[in-house]
């Protein structure tokens, strides 16, 4: 198991898997001193970290890679709309659009200047 093949996060699973099992009174893997566990405060995280370092966990990744398939597209199948079936969607089209559709008008400078002016007198300017 080499540690440069691990993602972080395949990494913290690793570990983290691997200290719920210590903290629930599994096996050591390794032999570590009473010194060094009471350095490291019977953490069961670090012990698990010593483990991984060690190269001792018999815990492995399976990592999926996608197949690389050579493929020909395919094009899409072209409609083919007659002339008279066009002008009655498009005329359909332009229908819903003015019914929907709200006309504006061109607004000269003069009228801007008097809306801005209502907005901040907060009433009529005739």
């Amino acid at each position: 198991m080499n540690l440069e093949n691990f993602t972080r996060y395949e990494r913290a699973r690793i570990l983290g898997a691997r200290a719920l099992q210590i903290s629930m009174n599994a096996p050591l893997l390794i032999k570590i001193d009473s010194e060094d566990l009471e350095k490291i405060k019977f953490d069961a995280l670090k012990i698990a970290e010593v483990e991984l370092n060690s190269d001792v966990l018999p815990i492995s990744i399976k990592k999926p890679f996608p197949e690389r398939k050579a493929e020909k597209l395919k094009r899409a199948p072209e409609i083919k709309i007659r002339d008279e079936k066009k002008e009655e969607i498009e005329n359909k089209e332009e229908k819903e659009i003015v019914e929907e559709g709200e006309i504006m008008e061109i607004v000269n400078p003069e009228e801007e200047i008097e809306e801005d002016v209502k907005e901040e007198v907060g009433g009529e300017v005739e």
